[in-house]
């Protein structure tokens, strides 16, 4: 396993870190003592980063990482969670304002929670599951933030930003506001590494996050015309990529196939590998449900750069869409 440097903080984290969203059930039917069983194998093939978030599950994906580490005796592992706003804007609103969308009371209470369910003293990274440009002014969340730092409950400060949104961070990053952003960043979504993001996270020393490697499944390569079919009723994959999207989303994974063929064994190889093209990037976090798919992650953790001519050639395949808007936030 292969380390980098989280942005501004003394952490060394794992560059394939472990997406938790799955855990909490939304994805299709998980059995908490074999997710657990998942973790513990992560933890030790060298992974030390954690992603989470109160919303996945209802809690119950944090739930589950505080048993893992309950149960865990080796080193450090780094647990970043997030907290949703109590009413998420609309997600085709350019500049929502948002103050009051993370009041005292409620981050306080939310907080709380996910200590409770994680089992810690102190969260590592608490991340604002909702960010936009407004929230750069409207300061009224930081004040609660900063309280429950100097209390001991929060180490690091980060954001999530809003789907399809990646240029919405560099704000963030600019303003040195936080630790960390956090930001769709795949082969179908390339926008944080040729508009403007990731130069920014790296002139403040900003550490990037980049979620949905896989966008969700379609670039694991394994889908077929008979895929949906696999998915639970009202599950994740099947809002994500309903009616006529899939058979969209399927025409261009095998296009895509086909170019990155000659540089890698698999398309899950190319995305995860994409993912960590950018040295602005300190961690990946593709969801993993089982010790298989942990293997194959890890396996992807070896120094290899990303060939200079395929970033060329898949540059025609960067497809911003918010397939997510119909689904809960990632």
């Amino acid at each position: 396993m292969k380390y980098r440097n989280f942005g501004n903080t003394d952490w060394q984290v794992s560059e394939i870190a472990f997406g938790g969203w799955q855990l909490g059930g939304t994805w299709g039917p998980v059995d908490d003592s074999e997710s657990i069983r998942t973790l513990l194998h992560a933890y030790e093939q060298g992974i030390n980063f954690v992603d989470t978030a109160e919303l996945y599950g209802d809690g119950r994906s944090e739930s589950v990482i505080g048993q893992s580490l309950r149960k865990w005796d080796g080193g450090q592992i780094y647990v970043a969670t997030k907290v949703r706003p109590i009413r998420w804007p609309d997600p085709d609103e350019d500049r929502p304002e948002m103050r009051g969308r993370y009041p005292r009371w409620y981050l306080r209470e939310n907080i709380e929670g996910s200590l409770r369910r994680l089992g810690v003293e102190r969260l590592d990274l608490l991340q604002l599951h909702c960010w936009a440009p407004d929230l750069a002014t409207s300061l009224d969340w930081l004040e609660t933030i900063n309280e429950l730092r100097l209390e001991g409950k929060i180490d690091q400060v980060g954001v999530s930003l809003r789907d399809y949104r990646p240029n919405e961070g560099i704000v963030a990053a600019e303003l040195r506001l936080v630790s960390s952003v956090q930001v769709i960043f795949n082969l179908f979504e390339q926008r944080p590494a040729t508009e403007g993001l990731f130069e920014a996270c790296a002139k403040t020393n900003t550490a990037a996050i980049a979620r949905v490697p896989m966008d969700s499944g379609s670039l694991s390569g394994m889908w077929t015309e008979s895929t949906p079919s696999t998915w639970m009723e009202n599950s994740v994959q099947s809002q994500l990529f309903g009616g006529d999207r899939f058979a969209v989303t399927l025409e261009r994974i095998e296009r895509l196939k086909g170019v990155v063929r000659p540089y890698f064994e698999s398309l899950a190889e190319a995305a995860i590998r994409y993912s960590l093209s950018s040295p602005s990037v300190s961690s990946t976090i593709p969801g993993m449900s089982n010790i298989k798919s942990v293997d194959r992650n890890v396996a992807y953790s070896d120094g290899q750069q990303f060939p200079e001519e395929l970033l060329e050639k898949i540059a025609e395949f960067n497809w911003p869409r918010n397939y997510y808007k119909i689904s809960s936030p990632a």
